[in-house]
């Protein structure tokens, strides 16, 4: 139980932390740098939608368990969180990826100029470019 909770909130943070780069990004237009030594890790256009999909679905369900949580009295937290997380779950298993598979292409995205972009164009987020 503890271990999915921390996937999931991994997986949240992810989210922020790629829409965060996404924003700096944006605000600095730095000319690209050479590619990196690491080899490109190619990633179908199927699941980046996927991922683009179970993205925007758990930001919903984060903040609609979030508001929940806070109003909730102490003894419906834990209640609220475990069922927080079923739904977080559920979101990426509707998209046909497990916790592990997202956070993969997640670091991929963060690491990969390329994926990112193609990532946050499904997210509906301006071209980095």
């Amino acid at each position: 139980m503890r271990a999915t909770i921390q996937i999931l909130a991994v997986a949240a943070v992810c989210v922020i932390s790629l829409l965060s780069v996404a924003a700096a990004n944006a605000q600095s237009q730095v000319s690209p740098q050479p590619e990196q030594a690491t080899p490109s890790v190619k990633i179908s256009d199927q699941k980046l939608d996927a991922v683009a999909k179970a993205m925007q679905r758990m930001n919903t369900v984060k903040q609609a368990y979030q508001k929940k949580i806070d109003a909730a009295s102490p003894e419906d937290k834990q209640r609220l969180m475990s069922e927080g997380n079923d739904a977080l779950q559920k979101a990426l298993s509707d998209q046909g990826l497990s916790v592990d598979e997202y956070n993969k292409i997640i670091t991929v995205a963060r690491n990969d100029p390329t994926v990112r972009a193609k990532l946050l164009q499904r997210l509906g987020e301006p071209d980095q470019e």
